[in-house]
C-alpha cells in the first residue's frame, strides 16, 4: 500500500445474511448507496434479482445450517474487500401456527435458523472483531421478540431467545470494543414475509378443535397488516444503517409506528396493565 498522504481511505464494509429477499436485499442496497461495501450472502447465490447492480456488492454462498459456508463467506468477503466492520444477522424466517399442531421437527428448524445460524455467523466472526478491537453485531429480531402473539409462539419464542441472548452478548463484548445491536420491526408487509409463511412452516397438522380461534386470529392478523407502515422497509432499513454508524450504546431500535403502542404497554406499565392491554386485543378477536 501507497504512503502517500492523499491515498482514499478504504470504504466501510458490512456482511449481510439473509440478502435474496426482504430486509437483507433492501439493506443490501441502501449500505450501498451509502458508499459501504457490502457482502451480501444468500443460500441460493442465483437469487439476486433484488440486489443493485453494483461493483461495491460481492455476493457469495451463506446457509446459517452450514458452519463451513459461514466460514467461506466471511473469509471470502475480507479477500475481497479487505476487512468487515459491521455484520447484520438477518436470514430468518417465521412459522406460524398453532404449537400443539407444529412437529418437534419443525420446532427445531425454526430455532435452527433464526437462534442457532445467527450465533454461528457470530461466534465465527468474533476472532476477527476481537483481533481488530472493534466491529458491530446487529441482530434483527422483531416486534414478536418482546410480545408473544397468538398463532406466533414459536416464532416468538426464537425471537425472545435471539433478544436475551444479545442483551447477554452485549455485556461480554462491550470491553473489548465490539457493539450488539437489536433491529424489531413490526409488519412490513412489502418484504413478502407473510407469502412465505405459508411455504416455510411445513410440519403443520389441521386441528379441528382451534378452528374458530384461527378463523377470528386470522382476520385480525388481517387488519394488522392493513395498518402496517406503508414505508416499512424504508424505516427498518435506516434503522439497521443508524445502528451500524451510531457511536452509542444503545441496544434496541424499533423503527415502526404498527408495534409501538404493543412494545410500550410492554416496557412503560404494569404486568397486569399490560395483560389487560393486550388482552383487549388478542382476547376481544376470539370472543
Amino acid at each position: 500500500m501507497s504512503n502517500n498522504k492523499n491515498i482514499k481511505i478504504m470504504n466501510k464494509t458490512v456482511l449481510i445474511t439473509g440478502t435474496s429477499s426482504g430486509f437483507g436485499a433492501s439493506a443490501a442496497n441502501f449500505f450501498t448507496q451509502k458508499g459501504w461495501n457490502v457482502i451480501a450472502t444468500m443460500r441460493d447465490t442465483g437469487k439476486t434479482s433484488s440486489l443493485r447492480n453494483s461493483e461495491n456488492i460481492f455476493v457469495t454462498k451463506l446457509d446459517v445450517e452450514d458452519t463451513a459456508s459461514i466460514q467461506s463467506a466471511i473469509d471470502a468477503g475480507i479477500k475481497r474487500f479487505g476487512k468487515i466492520d459491521v455484520l447484520v444477522n438477518n436470514a430468518g424466517y417465521g412459522l406460524f401456527g398453532i404449537f400443539e399442531s407444529a412437529s418437534r421437527q419443525a420446532i427445531q428448524n425454526q430455532f435452527a435458523v433464526n437462534v442457532f445460524g445467527a450465533m454461528d455467523v457470530t461466534r465465527a466472526i468474533l476472532p476477527y472483531f476481537r483481533e481488530n478491537k472493534s466491529g458491530v453485531i446487529i441482530n434483527v429480531s422483531s416486534g414478536a421478540g418482546a410480545i408473544g402473539f397468538p398463532m406466533a409462539s414459536i416464532y416468538s419464542a426464537s425471537k425472545f431467545a435471539l433478544e436475551g441472548w444479545s442483551e447477554g452478548l452485549r455485556y461480554e463484548l462491550a470491553s473489548l470494543g465490539i457493539k450488539v445491536k437489536v433491529i424489531e420491526p413490526g409488519g412490513a408487509t412489502q418484504t413478502g414475509f407473510l407469502n412465505r409463511v405459508g411455504g416455510e412452516s411445513t410440519g403443520l397438522q389441521l386441528i379441528n378443535d382451534y378452528l374458530p380461534f384461527l378463523e377470528q386470529t386470522g382476520k385480525m392478523f388481517q387488519s394488522m397488516a392493513s395498518t402496517s407502515d406503508i414505508d416499512a422497509v424504508e424505516k427498518v432499513v435506516s434503522a439497521i444503517y443508524k445502528a451500524a454508524i451510531d457511536d452509542s450504546t444503545r441496544l434496541r431500535y424499533s423503527p415502526t409506528e404498527d408495534i409501538q403502542p404493543i412494545l410500550n404497554a410492554r416496557r412503560s406499565s404494569s404486568e397486569e396493565a399490560y395483560q389487560q392491554f393486550t388482552d383487549s386485543i388478542f382476547t376481544q378477536a376470539n370472543s
